[in-house]
């Protein structure tokens, strides 16, 4: 009896595991890195690092995410207010050339905006090079280098010599600093050198076991720019060690362990001491700091995981597997694989307390980044962000979250001098030291809904979490981004709608009735959409905190009085008031489309006419396009529950990227050159394509592919606060887990078939709609026969 009770409970425990146990996640190349993009990233949020596992000479980039040239300018052209009121004319004349003419004299920031030292950029730290040794010149035999996403951990192996070699390397999640071992199976067989550089701005030096480099930033003229220390202790087991000026050597060891500290004095942090106090609490215990790193990280990354069948190519080096993947799409674990990335990047890129991920997230090689790697507000940012909530990461969405409040008090001065508004603003461009003004350029500078569209993920982490204390606190910044709409909207003569102006559709022309190509315009599409939904959130916001009634009711007194979404001579979703054509069709924003994603005003069920004008827009504009357009069209059209089309896009995305767009062999999405938000909004959107819940109702599977026949799902988060897990066989669901995290009502878009509820009495069934009534750690299972 003993014994079968035995017998049962190791088949318990082995069926409990292999439905518990998390999925391998991992790439892998068969050769040293190139060039950057074939480097694997690493990050903790703060720090970060890359390494390329060249045989003879190893790179590892260091970064560190504040490290940022220029400083808090004013930028405000405190002239701008006395010409607002030529430009509404000129363009509610129809002179919308004159209008942009003029804005490009009076109505830009101070100086040189963008391109100037004191708007700064975000920097490469360093770069660590480690140089190897051996006895010959043979080749190296078996070489493997990986990127381990279950661990946050790359590993290196080869043979040379007949000397089995191994590398490992992490950026520790539970004590901040880089860490990098350098093993092999033979005694004295470690002979390296070792060294810090960085192509501006540095000193470095060797000390004892430790190497320095240290610096400071631009920062403008009479502006004092931020220091920096990096710091790299070596510990040798076996073996002698020895410091020139600025090498550090080591010969004939059986092992050899870095531990890499990085910091600056952003925000006054005492940065010299910082770097020293991580080194000092980390210890070199290097087994003990790998297990606290690992347990660290997997408390977020295992919250989520996906199934999606493998084929033949899955187990091909990472840049043949993406070459494979052009002709053979059946490898629809490399989806899965490609969502798990981007969630492994954001948990790598931000962290609470920290700043938001830039558009390199926290990675660079250079000093000069693309775009300043700075904070692009019209999409770009945002799209980092799109996963965090529905790929249970909510704390990671606090970071961009302070950063959006931190833009009020800057922004209410722009406001006020540019529009002579209260409340605040922002347009496209954002740094580190809370750069409101508008860009330099109006063409795409001048775009004011900026602030209005970051203020949506301030009432998604609501819609998520439901905190109504989180909700208080981030109010006021809600409702100062619909004050500063509240003065500024201005009626249109012609037509008698309220509307921004002067505003653009971001990026995108069209082309005026008399051949004119211009940007400037009056209340566009965009424009309307966020400020509909911004306006909308706020009354919610006020009903649920008993705030501001009376003022609430004229703001939806205005929001009414906005100009509709409308659709074009084309069937088209017009992009402007007028129908104006557009000087670029395939043009890479598709901003007209706010309001299916990641807005929901456009719906098969409140709007069907305008998703059919959505679906003639994004044909219009065509599926290939830079990396990031392509991930925000798979969300397009995962809302428009065309899973088919989204996978095709997938597939456009996953391009190997040669000097265009696509994706590169380390899979970060290329612009080109590297953008990371391709990367979250890709991600974001194959989670999209397998659950929805932002029509008020949760559902499963609404948008996959023929092909995605079987697969499981695990804890996704749903608006409204709950948890959800489930699988499905031959496109059908078959079981499904809700776990509520507050006390709420769920509803479910139940599947086909016939539903046996467990976990609750409380629920009814009202047509395809099962309406839960749960408690705050309520777990309630749903078999599907």
């Amino acid at each position: 009896m003993k014994f079968c009770k035995l017998i049962f409970c190791v088949l318990f425990l082995a069926i409990f595991s292999s439905l518990s146990a998390q999925n391998q996640w991992q790439y892998y190349f068969d050769q040293p890195a190139s060039i950057w993009e074939e480097s694997v990233p690493l990050g903790n949020g703060r720090i970060g690092m890359m390494p390329w596992g060249g045989v003879d000479r190893e790179r590892i980039v260091l970064n560190e995410l504040s490290l940022w040239s220029g400083n808090e300018q004013d930028a405000d052209n405190p002239d701008a207010h006395k010409y607002l009121g030529e430009i509404r004319q000129l363009l509610f004349e129809k002179k919308n050339k004159e209008a942009q003419e003029l804005m490009y004299k009076t109505f830009t920031c101070k100086g040189e905006g963008s391109s100037g030292p004191d708007y700064g950029k975000f920097q490469n730290f360093a770069n660590l090079y480690v140089d190897f040794i051996y006895p010959d010149n043979s080749q190296p035999m078996k070489y493997k280098r990986t990127l381990d996403m279950n661990n946050a951990l790359s590993t290196v192996s080869y043979t040379k010599n007949n000397i089995d070699y191994k590398r490992e390397y992490f950026t520790s999640f539970s004590d901040d600093i880089g860490v990098i071992k350098y093993t092999a199976n033979q005694s004295k067989a470690l002979n390296l050198r070792i060294s810090l550089q960085r192509d501006e701005n540095f000193k470095t030096y060797a000390s004892g076991n430790s190497l320095y480099i240290f610096g400071q930033l631009e920062a403008g003229k009479d502006h004092t720019g931020m220091k920096y220390l990096g710091m790299v202790k070596v510990v040798n087991k076996g073996g002698a060690l020895s410091a020139t000026d600025k090498e550090i050597g080591i010969k004939n060891a059986n092992e050899v362990t870095l531990f890499v500290s990085m910091a600056t004095n952003y925000n006054g942090i005492d940065h010299e001491r910082l770097v020293s106090d991580l080194l000092n609490k980390a210890g070199d215990n290097y087994d003990n700091l790998r297990k606290a790193h690992i347990a660290e990280y997997q408390k977020l990354f295992n919250r989520v995981d996906l199934t999606l069948g493998k084929n033949k190519n899955s187990g091909l080096p990472i840049s043949k597997r993406l070459e494979a993947f052009v002709n053979d799409k059946t490898d629809y674990d490399l989806a899965a694989l490609y969502m798990q990335y981007g969630r492994y990047l954001l948990i790598s890129s931000t962290r609470p307390g920290g700043l938001p991920p830039n558009l390199q997230g926290l990675w660079a090689p250079q000093i000069h980044t693309p775009w300043n790697g700075d904070y692009h507000l019209n999409i770009n940012l945002q799209m980092n962000l799109w996963g965090a909530e529905m790929f249970n990461l909510s704390e990671l969405h606090l970071p961009t979250i302070e950063y959006v409040k931190s833009l009020a008090e800057p922004g209410g001065k722009t406001a006020r001098i540019y529009y002579d508004s209260r409340g605040w603003v922002t347009h496209i461009l954002g740094n580190v030291w809370g750069f409101t003004s508008p860009g330099e350029h109006p063409s795409w500078g001048a775009t004011n809904t900026a602030g209005a569209w970051m203020c949506q993920h301030l009432w998604e982490h609501y819609l998520y979490t439901q905190d109504k204390e989180y909700l208080r606190s981030v109010y006021p910044t809600m409702k100062g981004a619909a004050l500063f709409f509240e003065d500024m909207l201005i009626e249109d003569p012609n037509n008698g709608y309220l509307v921004t102006a002067p505003t653009t559709s971001p990026e995108n022309a069209y082309i005026t009735p008399s051949g004119d190509v211009v940007s400037i315009c009056a209340g566009s599409t965009m424009d309307n959409q966020i400020i509909r939904e911004l306006f909308t959130n706020i009354s919610q916001a006020s009903d649920i905190l008993d705030l501001d009634k009376e003022w609430v009711k004229t703001l939806l007194v205005k929001k009414e009085r906005l100009a509709p979404t409308s659709i074009g001579k084309y069937g088209q979703v017009m992009e402007w008031l007028e129908d104006y054509e557009e000087n670029e069709i395939h043009h890479r924003h598709v901003s007209q489309l706010y309001g299916l994603h990641p807005g929901y005003e456009l719906t098969y069920e409140k709007t069907p006419e305008l998703m059919e004008a959505a679906k003639v827009s994004l044909n219009r504009r065509g599926d290939q396009s830079t990396g990031w357009s392509m991930a925000w069209k798979i969300n397009f059209w995962a809302r428009l529950k065309d899973g088919n089309k989204a996978y095709k896009l997938i597939g456009d995305l996953l391009k190997p990227a040669e000097n265009s767009w696509g994706t590169y062999p380390n899979l970060f999405s290329a612009h080109p050159p590297m953008q990371i938000d391709g990367n979250f909004g890709g991600s974001a959107g194959i989670g999209e394509m397998l659950l929805q819940s932002h029509e008020g109702y949760i559902e499963l599977l609404p948008s996959i592919p023929d092909g995605w026949k079987d697969g499981n799902v695990k804890g996704f988060k749903v608006r409204g606060g709950a948890e959800v897990s489930f699988d499905w066989k031959n496109g059908k669901v078959q079981h499904i887990d809700i776990t509520a995290h507050t006390g709420n009502e769920f509803i479910l878009k139940l599947p086909v078939g016939t539903p046996e509820i467990s976990g609750t009495k409380n629920y009814s069934i009202h047509g395809d709609k099962l309406h839960l009534s749960l408690n705050k750690k309520d777990k309630v299972k749903i078999n599907i026969k």
